[in-house]
């Protein structure tokens, strides 16, 4: 039904266009909309997209390689194909050209790639629900008393890293390995904003909280447990709706992990699910 070839540079606009109708349908995460993400994870050395007689792309896969080195895929079906066998295609095309195990990163999850990841062996490890709040009504919440926040500065850094690790070192998977490099990843962050990132100080000094943030998006959020349940972790989002706004922006995004209890939080303060980014492994 399509004619398959090598996906190459020529290609982006069209893989936008894909990308923003999956979007349309199932949500997910909104950089499939930007050339440049997709330039990155659409056009690498193992690549294919399917074209339709007028040569419209309504489907495409990559295989790449994650920070540590294993093999990744990734894939998109445009809305209009689908329960078609397209999908089956893409997956037959990974598996031949992998070179042996590798892990699927869905950026939309619809209920047929669902489906279908789960019909070749795949099972989810890990997924997030893409929020966005449309910056039309911004909440206002109080900072907690004897709290003051400070932006991210090579003064404040160390205090940015000590707030990383004491918000989330009692969570489930925390890495003492990764939050040792999470200061040189945040600077490395694409659109990291310094000045909006803040971290939450009480009045001795002690660190209580964080958040950072890039261009029009809210990365992380972390509260001590000593301040959890103080509306600390809510001021910090709400300030930085405000930031975002002033960045002459009409919508912030954030994306939480489906089992955190977060989730409520942000919805309360006027976030809504715009779909689920998920990763898959082998069994």
């Amino acid at each position: 039904m399509l004619e398959w070839s090598a996906t190459t540079d020529a290609d982006v606009g069209a893989l936008v266009r894909l990308g923003q109708a999956c979007l349309e349908r199932d949500g997910g995460l909104p950089d499939l909309a930007d050339p440049e993400h997709m330039r990155t994870s659409f056009v690498t050395g193992q690549a294919i997209c399917g074209r339709d007689e007028l040569g419209d792309v309504l489907a495409a896969a990559a295989i790449g390689r994650d920070s540590s080195g294993g093999r990744t895929a990734t894939g998109l079906v445009d809305p209009a194909v689908m329960g078609q066998g397209v999908g089956h295609e893409l997956a037959d095309w990974v598996a031949r050209h992998a070179g042996g195990p590798v892990r699927f990163v869905m950026d939309s999850v619809s209920p047929e790639s669902e489906s279908l990841l789960v019909d070749i062996g795949l099972h989810r490890v890990f997924a997030e629900t893409i929020m966005r709040h449309s910056l039309r009504h911004v909440p206002v919440v109080k900072v907690p008393d004897d709290i003051v926040t400070l932006p991210f500065t090579d003064d404040t850094s160390e205090a940015f890293h000590h707030a990383y690790e004491e918000s989330f070192g009692d969570q489930p998977g925390y890495d003492e390995g990764s939050a040792r490099a999470w200061g040189r990843w945040l600077r490395e962050q694409r659109g990291f904003v310094p000045e909006d990132s803040r971290v939450a100080m009480d009045r001795s000094g002690h660190v209580a909280g964080f958040v950072t943030v890039s261009e029009g998006w809210i990365e992380e959020v972390g509260v001590v447990p000593a301040w959890r349940g103080r509306r600390l972790g809510a001021h910090l989002v709400a300030r930085t709706l405000t930031a975002i706004e002033k960045q002459g922006r009409t919508e912030a995004w954030l994306a939480v992990d489906c089992r955190s209890p977060a989730r409520s939080l942000y919805e309360r303060l006027g976030f809504r699910s715009h779909g689920t980014r998920a990763l898959y492994d082998q069994r």
